[in-house]
């Protein structure tokens, strides 16, 4: 990615809401243990109307600009209530940073097969 570790960590973390959570739905403090929650609108038929989708966890580890874990739980047609971990990765690499993203924890192969296609 072109953004840099430090821009990339404080997405995470501090700016949901500018690139991936429903403007104004973040309830989100940057420290380890602390919850967070966040919606998601997705409109899976158009013209059908986007649905929230509500998002819940809380901070593992967080080490500025090289990692953040955190659980992450949503309902029917995400994790369908199995609390996850994602792990996101940040390494400098050719002047912008390399972003490795992991999930692990879901419940059955279709919740995560189902989180493979929409990150893809």
């Amino acid at each position: 990615m072109t953004a840099t570790p430090d821009e990339l960590y404080r997405a995470w973390t501090e700016g949901f809401d500018r690139w991936f959570a429903t403007a104004g739905s973040v309830r989100m403090t940057a420290e380890v243990d602390a919850p967070y929650f966040f919606e998601t609108e997705y409109e899976f038929e158009r013209g059908q109307g986007a649905s929230r989708h509500p998002h819940y966890g809380r901070f593992l580890r967080l080490e500025p600009d090289a990692l953040v874990e955190m659980t992450w739980v949503t309902g029917a047609g995400g994790t369908e209530g199995a609390e996850t971990v994602v792990t996101v990765e940040l390494t400098p690499h050719d002047g912008g940073t390399r972003l490795q993203l992991t999930q692990a924890g879901f419940a059955d192969t279709a919740s995560r097969d189902g989180a493979a296609a929409i990150s893809s």
